[in-house]
């Protein structure tokens, strides 16, 4: 049997990853091991989205508790609609949006074409 994330990768355009969402995760005081257990419950959760193609997360080595969440989706909307609009999405809440103080800014961006 395929891997259901390896036939989404596959799918994704070769001139680039899609969308990059960014987000600079604060996280609260002290609570930065229980956060990285947190996610590595929780990323299983995001990479079975649709439209999903890879993420990483980064921690910050000037600041303790933060970090940087870097996700590419094939589109926009399957993080905004698609993820957001899921089921999986209460999970993802669930398991860490208790960590963030303050709540992140989450932004996406395109590559830009150079020719």
């Amino acid at each position: 049997m395929e891997d259901s994330n390896t036939d989404r990768k596959a799918k994704a355009p070769f001139s680039g990853l899609g969308v990059l969402e960014v987000a600079i995760l604060f996280i609260k005081p002290g609570l930065s091991a229980d956060f990285e257990k947190a996610f590595s419950e929780a990323q299983k959760v995001i990479s079975s989205t649709d439209g999903y193609i890879s993420h990483q997360l980064k921690k910050c080595l000037e600041e303790t508790d933060k970090y940087i969440l870097l996700v590419n989706w094939q589109t926009l909307e399957a993080h905004t609609e698609g993820f957001r609009g899921s089921a999986a999405y209460q999970d993802w809440k669930k398991l860490l949006h208790h960590f963030y103080e303050p709540f992140p800014v989450v932004e996406h961006y395109a590559e830009v074409n150079q020719s």
